[in-house]
């Protein structure tokens, strides 16, 4: 579903991520973990075709993301850290953007806006004006607008930050729903305890580098995962 091989990208002199090699198939939540400048974000919007990279290459659902580009794009959805959305449109207005962009048919559309809406508890909010929202309620949006056009690949960029407890759960149901249809999901987190109790599979990134990579059991062994993640960040002191 996404294969990431030898991935490299510099700035200046710093390697923000060095040789990063990962597979992500279909039917994983797949959790990537590391501490703030570890080079995560950098790795995601790689695949997601916002960042270039230097070496390497990158691939979704078997298109090279180098050379057919708007093939990818088609078949994943981003939802970052920090939603950038176009605040002089309605929450509505711009479900229906995402979905004119990704040929959403109106009636599916509307089924899965009310499903979703309804779920993250949005729906009464969808007529106001974006710049209106909380940080959480654009949060939401970001989450009906990434599920809108059912993509094969989901990346996520701390995709629970600013979510109240309920939303929260409601999007853990939304990920591995997906995952059991067959999509795949590829996040960042730094809540080590829902990576733990959430993901199939795990890498930990540490100054740009791989340090661990596996199933849960593998990467944590008898120990929490959490206790593993402390572990490799102690080994330079």
């Amino acid at each position: 579903m996404l294969r990431i091989e030898n991935l490299t990208k510099t700035y200046g002199k710093k390697k923000a991520v060095d040789h990063l090699s990962l597979h992500i198939r279909a039917g994983e939540i797949y959790g990537f973990i590391g501490h703030n400048g570890a080079g995560k974000t950098t790795t995601i919007k790689a695949c997601c075709g916002i960042l270039q990279f230097d070496q390497g290459e990158i691939t979704v659902c078997g298109h090279s993301l180098r050379r057919e580009p708007l093939a990818c794009k088609r078949a994943l959805a981003y939802i970052p850290d920090n939603p950038d959305l176009y605040e002089f449109m309605t929450g509505i207005d711009y479900l229906n953007f995402i979905g004119d962009i990704f040929r959403v048919p109106e009636e599916e559309r509307r089924e899965r806006i009310r499903l979703y809406a309804d779920s993250l508890e949005l729906k009464e909010d969808l007529g106001e004006k974006i710049s209106a929202y909380s940080h959480g309620m654009k949060q939401k949006l970001a989450v009906i607008s990434a599920f809108l056009h059912e993509p094969k690949l989901i990346i996520m960029d701390e995709p629970f930050v600013g979510l109240d407890p309920k939303a929260s759960h409601t999007l853990k149901q939304m990920m591995r729903e997906h995952c059991d249809r067959g999509g795949a999901i590829f996040f960042s987190t730094h809540v080590l305890e829902v990576a733990e109790k959430l993901c199939d599979q795990v890498a930990i990134i540490k100054k740009g580098k791989l340090v661990a990579s596996g199933s849960m059991e593998e990467v944590r062994g008898q120990d929490s995962l959490e206790e593993v993640f402390l572990e490799l960040e102690g080994e330079d002191a």
